[in-house]
Protein backbone atom coordinates (compact mmCIF):
# COMPACT_ATOMS: atom_id res chain seq x y z
CA UNK A 1 0.00 0.00 0.00
CA UNK A 2 1.12 3.21 -0.61
CA UNK A 3 2.60 6.20 1.48
CA UNK A 4 -0.90 7.63 2.80
CA UNK A 5 -2.00 11.25 1.67
CA UNK A 6 -4.19 13.70 3.48
CA UNK A 7 -6.78 16.11 1.26
CA UNK A 8 -9.01 18.90 2.94
CA UNK A 9 -12.21 16.68 1.35
CA UNK A 10 -12.35 13.50 -0.25
CA UNK A 11 -15.61 13.37 -2.63
CA UNK A 12 -16.12 9.48 -4.01
CA UNK A 13 -18.50 9.89 -7.31
CA UNK A 14 -18.18 12.12 -9.79
CA UNK A 15 -21.91 12.38 -10.16
CA UNK A 16 -23.13 16.65 -10.51
CA UNK A 17 -22.93 16.15 -6.51
CA UNK A 18 -19.34 15.05 -6.41
CA UNK A 19 -17.98 17.64 -9.15
CA UNK A 20 -20.25 20.64 -8.15
CA UNK A 21 -18.73 19.85 -4.24
CA UNK A 22 -15.23 19.70 -6.01
CA UNK A 23 -15.02 22.45 -7.73
CA UNK A 24 -16.49 24.75 -5.44
CA UNK A 25 -13.51 23.55 -2.55
CA UNK A 26 -10.94 23.48 -4.80
CA UNK A 27 -12.02 27.18 -5.88
CA UNK A 28 -11.75 27.98 -2.24
CA UNK A 29 -7.74 26.36 -2.56
CA UNK A 30 -8.70 23.41 -0.53
CA UNK A 31 -6.66 20.37 -1.69
CA UNK A 32 -9.91 18.06 -2.72
CA UNK A 33 -9.70 14.20 -4.42
CA UNK A 34 -11.99 12.94 -6.82
CA UNK A 35 -12.02 9.18 -6.87
CA UNK A 36 -14.63 8.14 -9.89
CA UNK A 37 -15.41 4.42 -10.40
CA UNK A 38 -16.47 5.14 -13.87
CA UNK A 39 -20.43 4.65 -13.71
CA UNK A 40 -23.24 6.52 -12.56
CA UNK A 41 -26.53 6.91 -13.87
CA UNK A 42 -25.89 10.54 -15.31
CA UNK A 43 -23.44 9.61 -17.53
CA UNK A 44 -25.96 6.97 -19.02
CA UNK A 45 -28.85 10.30 -19.40
CA UNK A 46 -29.29 10.79 -22.43
CA UNK A 47 -31.01 13.94 -23.23
CA UNK A 48 -30.84 16.32 -19.67
CA UNK A 49 -33.45 19.47 -20.48
CA UNK A 50 -34.27 20.58 -16.82
CA UNK A 51 -31.20 21.92 -15.90
CA UNK A 52 -30.87 25.68 -15.61
CA UNK A 53 -29.09 27.76 -18.40
CA UNK A 54 -28.71 24.50 -20.45
CA UNK A 55 -31.52 23.86 -22.53
CA UNK A 56 -30.64 20.71 -23.60
CA UNK A 57 -27.60 18.36 -22.78
CA UNK A 58 -26.37 13.94 -22.56
CA UNK A 59 -25.12 13.27 -19.09
CA UNK A 60 -21.73 11.98 -20.84
CA UNK A 61 -21.37 15.42 -21.93
CA UNK A 62 -22.31 17.18 -18.29
CA UNK A 63 -19.95 15.53 -16.87
CA UNK A 64 -17.28 15.90 -19.23
CA UNK A 65 -16.85 19.15 -18.98
CA UNK A 66 -17.87 19.09 -15.07
CA UNK A 67 -14.33 17.17 -15.04
CA UNK A 68 -12.74 19.70 -17.01
CA UNK A 69 -13.82 22.90 -14.43
CA UNK A 70 -12.93 20.41 -11.79
CA UNK A 71 -9.00 19.77 -12.82
CA UNK A 72 -8.92 23.48 -13.85
CA UNK A 73 -9.46 24.53 -10.71
CA UNK A 74 -6.87 21.51 -9.25
CA UNK A 75 -9.12 19.13 -8.19
CA UNK A 76 -6.74 15.45 -8.16
CA UNK A 77 -8.86 12.50 -9.76
CA UNK A 78 -8.32 9.19 -9.37
CA UNK A 79 -10.46 7.42 -11.88
CA UNK A 80 -11.90 4.24 -13.00
CA UNK A 81 -10.98 3.64 -9.00
CA UNK A 82 -13.21 1.88 -6.95
CA UNK A 83 -13.38 2.76 -3.17
CA UNK A 84 -13.90 -0.23 -0.83
CA UNK A 85 -13.58 0.68 2.30
CA UNK A 86 -14.00 3.77 4.14
CA UNK A 87 -13.20 4.04 7.96
CA UNK A 88 -13.52 7.27 10.66
CA UNK A 89 -10.78 7.00 13.74
CA UNK A 90 -10.07 10.34 15.33
CA UNK A 91 -11.44 13.36 13.04
CA UNK A 92 -9.92 11.68 9.98
CA UNK A 93 -11.64 9.53 7.78
CA UNK A 94 -9.55 6.68 5.61
CA UNK A 95 -10.38 6.06 2.31
CA UNK A 96 -9.31 2.34 1.04
CA UNK A 97 -8.78 1.24 -2.56
CA UNK A 98 -7.95 -1.76 -3.70
CA UNK A 99 -4.07 -0.50 -3.49
CA UNK A 100 -4.03 2.86 -1.79
CA UNK A 101 -5.25 4.57 1.47
CA UNK A 102 -6.00 8.57 1.45
CA UNK A 103 -7.61 10.32 4.37
CA UNK A 104 -9.36 13.60 4.73
CA UNK A 105 -10.94 16.26 7.06
CA UNK A 106 -14.05 15.65 5.68
CA UNK A 107 -15.40 13.02 3.26
CA UNK A 108 -18.22 13.65 0.62
CA UNK A 109 -20.12 10.75 -0.96
CA UNK A 110 -21.71 11.29 -4.43
CA UNK A 111 -21.80 7.73 -5.83
CA UNK A 112 -25.48 7.41 -6.34
CA UNK A 113 -27.95 4.55 -6.69
CA UNK A 114 -28.41 2.17 -9.91
CA UNK A 115 -31.75 1.55 -11.32
CA UNK A 116 -32.78 -1.95 -10.63
CA UNK A 117 -33.90 -2.82 -14.50
CA UNK A 118 -35.77 -5.88 -16.22
CA UNK A 119 -33.91 -7.98 -18.14
CA UNK A 120 -35.75 -7.69 -21.11
CA UNK A 121 -34.88 -8.13 -24.69
CA UNK A 122 -33.97 -4.89 -27.14
CA UNK A 123 -33.96 -2.98 -23.45
CA UNK A 124 -30.39 -1.50 -24.68
CA UNK A 125 -32.34 -0.32 -27.96
CA UNK A 126 -34.60 1.71 -25.97
CA UNK A 127 -33.13 2.68 -22.64
CA UNK A 128 -33.89 6.48 -22.71
CA UNK A 129 -35.60 6.26 -25.93
CA UNK A 130 -39.17 5.02 -25.02
CA UNK A 131 -38.48 3.42 -21.83
CA UNK A 132 -37.59 5.34 -18.87
CA UNK A 133 -37.53 4.81 -14.88
CA UNK A 134 -37.21 8.12 -13.64
CA UNK A 135 -40.80 9.95 -13.46
CA UNK A 136 -38.37 13.33 -12.54
CA UNK A 137 -36.37 13.74 -15.39
CA UNK A 138 -38.41 11.63 -18.06
CA UNK A 139 -41.88 12.03 -17.43
CA UNK A 140 -42.98 14.53 -19.69
CA UNK A 141 -41.42 12.67 -22.48
CA UNK A 142 -44.85 10.63 -21.91
CA UNK A 143 -47.34 12.91 -22.29
CA UNK A 144 -50.62 12.19 -24.35
CA UNK A 145 -48.65 8.85 -25.56
CA UNK A 146 -50.30 5.55 -25.00
CA UNK A 147 -48.24 4.80 -21.42
CA UNK A 148 -47.37 1.27 -20.10
CA UNK A 149 -46.42 1.48 -16.07
CA UNK A 150 -44.69 -1.53 -15.23
CA UNK A 151 -42.77 -2.88 -11.58
CA UNK A 152 -42.88 -5.22 -9.08
CA UNK A 153 -43.95 -3.55 -6.18
CA UNK A 154 -46.62 -1.36 -4.49
CA UNK A 155 -44.65 2.26 -5.53
CA UNK A 156 -45.89 1.17 -9.35
CA UNK A 157 -49.38 1.39 -8.34
CA UNK A 158 -48.64 4.75 -6.93
CA UNK A 159 -46.43 5.54 -10.26
CA UNK A 160 -49.64 4.85 -12.55
CA UNK A 161 -51.80 7.06 -10.49
CA UNK A 162 -49.45 9.72 -10.79
CA UNK A 163 -48.73 9.65 -14.40
CA UNK A 164 -52.28 9.65 -15.33
CA UNK A 165 -52.52 12.84 -12.98
CA UNK A 166 -49.76 14.41 -15.01
CA UNK A 167 -49.38 13.19 -18.61
CA UNK A 168 -51.73 11.47 -19.99
CA UNK A 169 -55.14 9.67 -19.91
CA UNK A 170 -54.26 6.18 -21.59
CA UNK A 171 -52.28 4.35 -18.68
CA UNK A 172 -52.17 0.47 -18.36
CA UNK A 173 -50.19 -0.79 -15.20
CA UNK A 174 -48.62 -4.60 -15.53
CA UNK A 175 -47.69 -6.32 -12.44
CA UNK A 176 -44.72 -8.55 -11.77
CA UNK A 177 -45.20 -11.58 -9.09
CA UNK A 178 -47.12 -8.93 -6.78
CA UNK A 179 -51.03 -9.34 -5.48
CA UNK A 180 -52.40 -6.22 -5.04
CA UNK A 181 -54.43 -5.60 -1.35
CA UNK A 182 -58.33 -4.91 -2.72
CA UNK A 183 -58.28 -1.58 -1.98
CA UNK A 184 -55.48 -0.65 -4.11
CA UNK A 185 -57.79 -2.52 -7.17
CA UNK A 186 -60.55 -0.31 -6.40
CA UNK A 187 -58.30 3.50 -6.68
CA UNK A 188 -57.15 1.76 -9.61
CA UNK A 189 -60.71 1.41 -10.82
CA UNK A 190 -61.78 4.45 -9.91
CA UNK A 191 -58.98 6.23 -12.19
CA UNK A 192 -60.24 3.47 -15.12
CA UNK A 193 -56.32 2.01 -15.21
CA UNK A 194 -56.54 -1.34 -16.67
CA UNK A 195 -54.22 -3.95 -14.37
CA UNK A 196 -51.99 -6.81 -16.47
CA UNK A 197 -50.14 -9.40 -14.40
CA UNK A 198 -47.43 -11.25 -16.94
CA UNK A 199 -43.73 -11.40 -17.37
CA UNK A 200 -42.11 -9.13 -20.21
CA UNK A 201 -39.24 -10.61 -21.76
CA UNK A 202 -39.14 -8.36 -24.61
CA UNK A 203 -39.50 -4.62 -26.25
CA UNK A 204 -41.09 -4.67 -29.36
CA UNK A 205 -40.25 -2.11 -32.40
CA UNK A 206 -37.55 -0.75 -34.46
CA UNK A 207 -37.10 2.74 -34.34
CA UNK A 208 -39.22 3.33 -31.84
CA UNK A 209 -41.23 1.46 -29.38
CA UNK A 210 -44.31 0.01 -30.22
CA UNK A 211 -45.29 -2.58 -27.27
CA UNK A 212 -43.82 -5.45 -24.76
CA UNK A 213 -43.79 -9.24 -25.29
CA UNK A 214 -45.25 -11.41 -22.25
CA UNK A 215 -44.12 -14.88 -21.60
CA UNK A 216 -47.21 -16.08 -22.00
CA UNK A 217 -46.96 -14.99 -25.68
CA UNK A 218 -49.17 -11.87 -25.11
CA UNK A 219 -47.85 -8.45 -26.40
CA UNK A 220 -49.08 -5.15 -25.10
CA UNK A 221 -49.68 -2.00 -27.40
CA UNK A 222 -47.40 0.98 -25.82
CA UNK A 223 -45.55 4.21 -27.03
CA UNK A 224 -43.61 4.66 -23.94
CA UNK A 225 -43.11 2.77 -20.47
CA UNK A 226 -41.89 3.81 -17.47
CA UNK A 227 -40.59 1.35 -15.15
CA UNK A 228 -40.17 1.21 -11.10
CA UNK A 229 -38.06 -1.81 -10.08
CA UNK A 230 -36.28 0.17 -7.39
CA UNK A 231 -32.70 0.29 -6.83
CA UNK A 232 -29.27 -0.59 -5.28
CA UNK A 233 -27.30 1.95 -3.47
CA UNK A 234 -23.57 2.02 -4.54
CA UNK A 235 -22.82 2.02 -0.64
CA UNK A 236 -20.98 -1.11 -0.07
CA UNK A 237 -18.27 0.76 1.06
CA UNK A 238 -19.62 2.95 4.15
CA UNK A 239 -21.13 -0.38 6.04
CA UNK A 240 -18.50 0.24 8.78
CA UNK A 241 -20.25 3.40 9.74
CA UNK A 242 -22.81 4.06 11.95
CA UNK A 243 -24.91 5.66 9.40
CA UNK A 244 -28.13 6.35 10.07
CA UNK A 245 -31.02 5.57 7.30
CA UNK A 246 -34.48 5.84 6.86
CA UNK A 247 -37.21 3.78 8.23
CA UNK A 248 -36.69 0.99 5.87
CA UNK A 249 -33.15 1.42 6.50
CA UNK A 250 -32.35 2.10 2.87
CA UNK A 251 -31.48 5.83 2.25
CA UNK A 252 -28.63 8.00 4.39
CA UNK A 253 -30.02 10.56 6.50
CA UNK A 254 -28.84 14.11 5.64
CA UNK A 255 -29.40 17.61 7.30
CA UNK A 256 -29.95 20.69 5.83
CA UNK A 257 -26.21 21.23 4.76
CA UNK A 258 -26.35 17.63 3.45
CA UNK A 259 -24.61 16.17 6.82
CA UNK A 260 -25.12 12.50 7.78
CA UNK A 261 -24.82 11.28 11.45
CA UNK A 262 -21.44 10.70 11.17
CA UNK A 263 -19.51 13.83 11.93
CA UNK A 264 -18.15 15.40 8.46
CA UNK A 265 -19.40 13.02 6.37
CA UNK A 266 -21.40 14.92 3.58
CA UNK A 267 -23.97 12.88 1.24
CA UNK A 268 -25.04 14.30 -1.85
CA UNK A 269 -27.55 12.63 -4.96
CA UNK A 270 -29.34 9.30 -4.91
CA UNK A 271 -27.61 8.13 -1.32
CA UNK A 272 -29.51 9.94 0.38
CA UNK A 273 -33.49 10.65 1.68
CA UNK A 274 -33.95 13.50 -0.91
CA UNK A 275 -35.66 14.93 -4.40
CA UNK A 276 -33.27 12.49 -6.82
CA UNK A 277 -32.68 15.29 -10.04
CA UNK A 278 -29.05 16.37 -10.95
CA UNK A 279 -29.58 20.00 -10.59
CA UNK A 280 -30.62 19.23 -7.10
CA UNK A 281 -27.69 16.69 -7.07
CA UNK A 282 -25.34 19.49 -8.04
CA UNK A 283 -26.95 21.90 -5.09
CA UNK A 284 -26.08 19.36 -2.39
CA UNK A 285 -22.64 19.30 -3.77
CA UNK A 286 -22.24 23.08 -3.63
CA UNK A 287 -23.99 23.17 -0.40
CA UNK A 288 -22.09 20.59 1.66
CA UNK A 289 -18.56 22.11 0.18
CA UNK A 290 -19.99 25.23 1.37
CA UNK A 291 -20.72 23.95 4.60
CA UNK A 292 -16.87 22.15 4.90
CA UNK A 293 -15.08 25.40 3.79
CA UNK A 294 -16.46 27.00 6.89
CA UNK A 295 -15.77 24.69 8.80
CA UNK A 296 -11.96 24.67 7.57
CA UNK A 297 -11.88 28.09 8.32
CA UNK A 298 -12.81 27.98 11.80
CA UNK A 299 -10.18 25.16 12.69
Amino acid sequence: MSKEQLYDCIIIGAGPGGLQGAIHLARCNRKVLLVDQGGGRTKLANDIVNYLGIPAIDGFELTRIGFLQARSFGVTVKSKTTVTRVVKAADLFKVETGTDSYSARYLITASDAKDILPQLKNLRRFLGKGFYTSVASDGHRTKDTELLVMGDNLDAVRLALSMKKMYTDRVVLLLEDITLPGEFLDILVDHLITVIRGNPVELLGQNQLTGILLADGRSLSCQTIMADYGCRLNDDYLKNLPLERDRDNFRIMADHTGESSVPGLFVTGGLRTDHDLTIIAAGQGATAAIEINTRLLEL
